[in-house]
C-alpha cells in the first residue's frame, strides 16, 4: 500500500484527476493554494457533485449543501439566482465548485487561496466565492497586467488576468509583505533617493510580462505562468517549510518556485503533457515523488530527468528583468 500524505512526506507530483486526489488529503494541510483552472471556453465541463460544504442554518443546525454567506443568505440561494443569467458559466461553475470546496477544507487556519481567472469569469466567481468562503474572507483582487501579442482595434485590448485572493480565517491568515521582492518606482523623481534604491512594495496591480515564447523560462506548455508571478504569491503567503498546493499544476511553475523558496508542494494534473514538463523541471529533485493514479503507488519514473529546477529558475530570472513591459508613466 502507498504511504499516506503527511507533513513529513516528500513533495509530490501526482498524475490523476484532482477530484480523485483531494479527498485523500487531510483537513487544513496547506498554507497556500494557488489555482489556475482552465478558462471557460463555453464548452461544458465534467460535472461533479459534492457533499462536503461548510454550512450553518439556524442556531446549532447543520445542513449539507448550504453555506452561510452575505450576512446569512444561503450560498445555494445566491448560486441559484446568479447562475440563471449565464448557462455557460453554470457549466463552468459546476466544474469549479467541488474543487473550491475541497480547497477551503484543505486550507490551514492561516491559509490563503489564490484563484487565477480571466476577465470573462472573475465577476461571477467573486460573488460566489464571497458566499462560499464568506465575504469577510475576501482579501484582494489582484490584476496581472501585461502587454504582449495582438491587440484589438475595435475595443480596448484585454491585457490582464484577475487573481482573486481569499483567506481561510480573516483573523489568523499569514501575510508577510516584507518577504516580497520589491520593484522600481514608476516615478522615481517623486521620491527620495533612499526610496529609489530600496524600491517599493507591489500594489494590487502587477505589471509583468507573460512567459516569452522565445525566452529561457518557457517550457512549451501552452498555459505556463511566469515565475515572477508565483514567486510574489509564495513569498507573501507562506513561510519556509510550509506546504503549497496546486491541483491544476500545468507546467509545474508553482512547484518549481516553491522548491526554490524552501517550501514543500503537492502538484496534481491529469494531462500527460503536464507530467512530461513537470518531470523535466522537477524530476532531478531527490525530495520529490512522482506518483500515478488514485492509489499513489510506489514512485513512478515517468520520464528521464532534465535540467535541475535551480538551473531553470536562475536562467529565467534574467529573462524576467529584461523583457518586462514598461509600466505606466505615472505612479
Amino acid at each position: 500500500m502507498p504511504t499516506a500524505w503527511s507533513p513529513t512526506s516528500p513533495s509530490r507530483v501526482i498524475h490523476a484527476d484532482n477530484l480523485d486526489v483531494l479527498p485523500s488529503l487531510p483537513d487544513g494541510a496547506f498554507t497556500l493554494i494557488y489555482l489556475d483552472p482552465p478558462f471557460n471556453t463555453g464548452r461544458p465541463q465534467t460535472r461533479q457533485t459534492t457533499t462536503s460544504i461548510r454550512s450553518s442554518v439556524g442556531a446549532g443546525t447543520k445542513a449539507k449543501g448550504t453555506i452561510t454567506g452575505f450576512k446569512g443568505l444561503r450560498y445555494e440561494r445566491i448560486k441559484g439566482d446568479l447562475l440563471g443569467y449565464d448557462d455557460q458559466f453554470e457549466d463552468y461553475w459546476a466544474f469549479l465548485e467541488p474543487r473550491l470546496i475541497e480547497a477551503w477544507r484543505l486550507l490551514a487556519d492561516d491559509g490563503t487561496l489564490y484563484l487565477h481567472l480571466d476577465y470573462r469569469e472573475a465577476h461571477y466567481a467573486k460573488v460566489l466565492l464571497d458566499a462560499l468562503f464568506g465575504r469577510d474572507c475576501f482579501l484582494n483582487e489582484l490584476i496581472w497586467a501585461y502587454d504582449y501579442g495582438a491587440k484589438s482595434k475595435n475595443r480596448w485590448p484585454t491585457k490582464h488576468d484577475t487573481i482573486l485572493v481569499y483567506v481561510k480565517n480573516p483573523a489568523t491568515y499569514y501575510f508577510d509583505s516584507t518577504s516580497v521582492d520589491r520593484e522600481p518606482y514608476m516615478a522615481p523623481g517623486l521620491v527620495t533617493p533612499e526610496k529609489v534604491a530600496k524600491g517599493k512594495l507591489p500594489t494590487d496591480v502587477w505589471w509583468h510580462t507573460i512567459v516569452s515564447p522565445t525566452g529561457k523560462e518557457k517550457t512549451g506548455y501552452p498555459t505556463q505562468k511566469p515565475i515572477g508571478i508565483l514567486r510574489r504569491i509564495i513569498q507573501a503567503s507562506s513561510r519556509e517549510g510550509d506546504w503549497v498546493l496546486d491541483f491544476f499544476a500545468g507546467s509545474g511553475t508553482t512547484g518549481a518556485v516553491a522548491a526554490s523558496l524552501g517550501r514543500k508542494f503537492v502538484l496534481v494534473d491529469q494531462n500527460p503533457d503536464s507530467m512530461t514538463v513537470m518531470r523535466s523541471r522537477l524530476g532531478p529533485r531527490i525530495d520529490t515523488d512522482f506518483l500515478a493514479g488514485t492509489e499513489y503507488g510506489p514512485q513512478v519514473d515517468f520520464f528521464p530527468p532534465s535540467k535541475p529546477v535551480t538551473d531553470v529558475l536562475d536562467s529565467a530570472d534574467a529573462t524576467e528583468t529584461s523583457t518586462a513591459p514598461a509600466p505606466p508613466a505615472t505612479e
